[in-house]
């Protein structure tokens, strides 16, 4: 079978067969894999903790009708002993590795953007400069913008009127002014615009500088962003303290 290697994120794994587990990765090159790895159930596993979830990996792969076969597997960045141990950057994490599943959706195509803000974000959630809530919210608007859902928060989507705008509105693609306003929009404060502004575009001081309430309000208009863009909810979020 023909061989090739590759940089990964782990995503997810699941049970196959007494010993084996299929292990969803997210690629450098290649987008999503699903690979199996055989034995890593065994105690005398070579693979170790290698390709638990959360884990950056250098891998080598046999390519196979269904499924590819790992058949090396080298720790690059062990960031599942960073975010483990700690409940909310767990929670936050797990958010962020079932949102990169989601958004690259077919198998065995090229999402390098992707892949890099997810790198990007462990490292981050993991060195604590940032809260585990604000790491996820800004990682969250910036790989929904790299999947064509990037939002608006300072010119109204409808007619590109100079903001600021009160109105959010999830399904429009976020910020309407008063005339192209929708029913149901919602009226968050303009300082949490702001700080929405700012997770997008990786401002932190701005973020660092926010009230409480306000990063509070962004975190929940996150959510209702990311929850109308995919195509069902997410169950990982169901066990996110927001």
């Amino acid at each position: 079978m023909p061989l090739y290697r590759d940089e990964a994120v782990v995503l997810r794994t699941h049970k196959l067969g007494e010993a084996d587990r299929i292990i969803t990765l997210l690629t450098r090159h290649h987008g999503r894999v699903r690979a199996v790895a055989k034995g890593v159930r065994r105690t005398t596993s070579r693979w170790g903790s290698r390709l638990e979830p959360f884990t950056h990996v250098d891998l080598q792969l046999a390519e196979g009708r269904s499924l590819d076969t790992i058949t090396q597997a080298e720790t690059l960045t062990p960031f599942h002993s960073g975010i483990g141990l700690d409940y909310d950057r767990y929670t936050a994490g797990t958010v962020m590795l079932e949102t990169a599943e989601r958004l690259v959706v077919e198998e065995k195509e090229p999402a390098l953007q992707q892949f890099l803000l997810l790198v990007g974000g462990l490292r981050a959630m993991v060195s604590g400069e940032h809260g585990p809530g604000q790491v996820l919210d800004s990682y969250l608007l910036r790989s929904l913008a790299v999947a064509g859902y990037a939002p608006s928060f300072d010119h109204c989507v409808r007619c590109g009127t100079e903001g600021p705008h009160r109105f959010f509105n999830p399904a429009a693609g976020g910020v309407l002014c008063t005339v192209c306003r929708l029913p149901g929009s919602a009226t968050p404060a303009l300082e949490t615009l702001q700080v929405l502004g700012a997770l997008l575009a990786g401002e932190w001081p701005v973020v660092h500088g926010a009230e409480p309430r306000h990063l509070r309000e962004a975190s929940g208009l996150v959510a209702a962003y990311l929850a109308w863009h995919v195509e069902r909810g997410l169950r990982s979020l169901e066990h996110l303290e927001r």
